[in-house]
């Protein structure tokens, strides 16, 4: 074995004494060698590790109840405007304006036009509404655009762009499995 080899498991090493080492200079009085090999020794594990961020001391976070000074959403809110802001969220606002103007309908219309006509349903400008009678199917396509113009003031500009006009529910004809195609019907108005 050669001495650059090293020791062998088991073995110590032992100072080579060709080796010289630097002499060891004497300690100061005034401790600024202790202080400049302190901050060698802290620049070299600094490099080496990387910084811990020294603890904060615990604090404990409390919650307020109250919301301070300036207006905030936890504070007490009228009943109008949280109805106002939960409408808009979810983009109700066409629809609660329809499902009104089907509550007021005898008043848009007239007394005597609601008493034999229905709203159905509204989608996409459509209105249709239902009559008692094909008589009053057939008034109400006439009056269809003073109808039209009358709803759009209240729900707004191009609300409404058709009224499609229903006649009565009437009871089915066809009896049986075979049936004519073009055959002419009752020919009954129904009221």
């Amino acid at each position: 074995m050669t001495p650059e080899d090293g020791p062998t498991p088991g073995e110590e090493a032992t100072p080579d004494p060709a080796v010289e080492r630097e002499p060891e200079p004497e300690h100061r009085a005034d401790g600024l060698d202790l202080a400049r090999a302190a901050a060698r020794a802290a620049a070299a594990s600094a490099s080496t590790q990387p910084a811990r961020r020294k603890a904060a001391p615990f604090r404990r976070r409390t919650r307020t109840t109250s919301s301070g000074a300036r207006p905030d959403d936890r504070d007490p809110q009228l009943l109008d405007q949280a109805m106002g802001r939960l409408i808009a969220n979810h983009g109700w606002e066409l629809d609660l304006k329809v499902q009104g103007v089907f509550g007021r309908w005898a008043e848009l219309v007239g007394s005597e036009v609601a008493d034999h006509c229905t709203p159905e349903s509204f989608d996409d400008g459509r209105l249709v509404v239902r009559t008692d009678s094909t008589a009053w199917a057939t008034q109400l396509k006439l009056l269809a655009p003073s109808v039209v113009r009358r709803l759009n003031t209240e729900l707004g500009h191009g609300t409404v762009t058709v009224i499609e006009v229903l006649g009565p529910h009437l009871p089915s004809w066809t009896k049986g499995r075979l049936s004519s195609r073009d055959g002419r019907g009752p020919r009954d108005t129904y009221g």
